[in-house]
């Protein structure tokens, strides 16, 4: 991800899956309605029970197995993702009725999963508008909405070791209008286009019942069904598009794990450009139709900017790429799986390519970090964007840009001013892998695990040199494709590459609350942190004015005159 413009005072091991599907649920399954109110993301509604069909285990009997965990263990999110189960595939299937952007879409999705221990009942992340019956294994199962969780209770008990399949149907997504100056990214949205989703890091599981965390990864196979005439995009690749009796059926599937954070589908008024392959990575960009002369053009680099990656970190982990752009202000851009997200901010004519060139850099490199290799935890984020950052900052000085993307003409200097904050960027928001906090979105996606994250990897590449730190680099990406990875698992391959052990020098630079010493430069200092408050808050303020974040700013003050 790439990040907003700053506000005052907010500067800006699942083994990989083969690719499954299952058929629908049995006929027979109970069609349950409910009459669910409304609820955003973040509210708490009322418990709504599903009535199980006959069979289901008599009150005041308690069956064999225990409950699959509420959460999934992770610190910052600790009711998202589920325990008692591994997601093998989703098959997600979304009606858009009419040509309205703004409408609710209908859907449902069948989950393969296997279970991790004996399951008496299991939870799925969900906090949509609504849903109409719950099956497991092709019967209707009991279920309660309880906050943001979908509480599953099978006729049986799900044994050990054993695949089943869950069948949610008739859930309803709300889509909202963008708001850039939102504390929280939304995670589906509405343009004069059309409909897009965006759901990182937690909003998945406002559309679809799923289990939300990134540590689950799983393959995908995308039903969109629109009303003909629409274009209808999703992750992975065409499989199958049909049109009868007025409306078109597309289908993709997204072969390689993905996790749900990282779910792309833009139905509306779009057109598909489609360019040539990049050693055999297929490219195509989705843009606004009547938008496609202004913007078409400007995606065509990503072809070049694929080989530079491949050059730098090896093959291409999926197999397509490309952009889609939408007519919003979203105030970030996406790193979707296969295909990144940007608003027209990015592409405005005041913007110049020595801005919008690097960030599209940052979001491809995401394929590889933070797409192919997940973080084991949200607090490894900084796996994904300080590795992003770091490829952003070498493409741009490579390419002359770099006064551009980051205020400084050379990376030397960007990286001394980098250090210069690193105290109070660590007293602000945490350590570089240790976030104090992620209750709003960008005190996750903060400076410091962008560009600390980054300065971190500029420590290490001085520390082992350039030619283990690329060999480091190269093997992160290959060892752990298609697979969630912790910062545990960084520091002890990065020991095995420098053959000697990093463990003591990557705990400072990640998780110690003060700047370690910079290798190779014993004249860089870092600032104090201010002693009262008066002056916390000002130096806090004055960050928005940093070069880390400057060029942000500066985009949107361009795009917006």
């Amino acid at each position: 991800m790439t990040p907003p413009p700053v506000r005052t005072g907010v500067p800006s091991h699942p083994r990989a899956r083969p690719l499954r599907w299952c058929a629908g649920a049995a006929a027979g399954a109970l069609v349950l309605t409910l009459a669910v109110p409304s609820a955003n993301a973040g509210t708490t509604t009322a418990a709504i029970t599903g009535t199980a069909a006959p069979g289901a285990p008599a009150r005041g009997t308690a069956p064999a197995g225990t409950p699959g965990a509420r959460g999934i263990g992770d610190r910052l999110f600790p009711d998202l993702g589920n325990g008692g189960y591994d997601v093998r595939s989703y098959d997600l299937r979304l009606r858009y009725a009419v040509k309205n952007p703004k409408q609710d879409v209908t859907g449902d999705v069948t989950i393969l999963a296997t279970a991790t221990q004996d399951l008496s009942r299991f939870d799925l992340d969900f906090a949509g508008v609504s849903l109409r019956a719950v099956a497991v294994d092709g019967h209707a199962a009991a279920f309660v909405r309880s906050g943001e969780e979908l509480v599953v209770t099978p006729r049986r008990v799900l044994r050990k070791g054993r695949p089943f399949m869950v069948t949610v149907r008739g859930f309803v997504a709300r889509p909202q209008q963008p708001d850039a100056q939102a504390p929280t990214i939304q995670p589906f949205v509405y343009t004069a286009d059309g409909t897009v989703v965006s759901a990182q890091p937690d909003g998945a599981h406002t559309i679809f019942p799923s289990n939300d965390h990134p540590r689950d990864k799983a393959s995908y196979r995308i039903t969109l069904d629109v009303p003909k005439g629409w274009t209808a995009v999703a992750n992975g690749v065409l499989a199958a598009r049909r049109t009868t009796k007025g409306r078109t059926v597309t289908t993709y599937l997204q072969r390689q794990p993905m996790a749900s954070e990282l779910l792309k589908a833009a139905v509306g008024d779009f057109t598909v450009v489609r360019r040539p392959a990049v050693n055999g990575v297929s490219v195509r960009d989705v843009v606004p139709r009547r938008l496609a002369p202004q913007l078409a053009p400007r995606l065509a680099v990503e072809r070049s900017q694929i080989a530079w990656m491949e050059q730098r970190v090896g093959r291409y982990p999926f197999d397509l790429y490309g952009s889609l752009v939408i007519d919003a202000q979203l105030g970030f851009a996406l790193e979707t799986q296969t295909l990144s997200l940007y608003d027209t901010v990015f592409f405005g004519p005041k913007t110049p390519v020595g801005v919008t060139n690097p960030v599209m850099l940052h979001e491809l490199s995401h394929q590889w970090f933070g797409d192919s290799v997940a973080p084991w935890s949200w607090s490894d984020v900084w796996q994904n964007e300080g590795h992003a950052t770091w490829y952003e900052l070498t493409y741009a000085a490579s390419h002359g840009w770099l006064k551009d993307d980051s205020g400084y003409a050379d990376l030397e200097s960007l990286f001394k001013a980098t250090y210069r904050l690193g105290d109070q960027w660590r007293d602000r928001w945490g350590p570089v892998a240790r976030p104090t906090s992620a209750k709003i979105v960008w005190d996750l996606f903060n400076p410091n695990v962008y560009y600390g994250g980054a300065l971190a990897l500029y420590a290490l590449r001085q520390e082992i040199g350039a030619r283990a730190f690329a060999e480091l680099e190269r093997r992160w990406v290959t060892q752990y494709r298609g697979r969630s990875a912790s910062t545990d698992d960084f520091i002890r391959l990065a020991s095995r590459v420098a053959h000697r052990d990093l463990r003591t020098f990557l705990l400072a630079w990640l998780y110690g609350t003060r700047t370690p010493p910079m290798p190779g430069h014993p004249d860089w200092t870092v600032d104090p942190v201010p002693a009262s408050a008066r002056a916390l808050a000002a130096a806090r303020t004055a960050l928005a004015a940093t070069p880390q974040t400057a060029h942000f700013v500066e985009l949107v003050r361009r795009a917006r005159g």
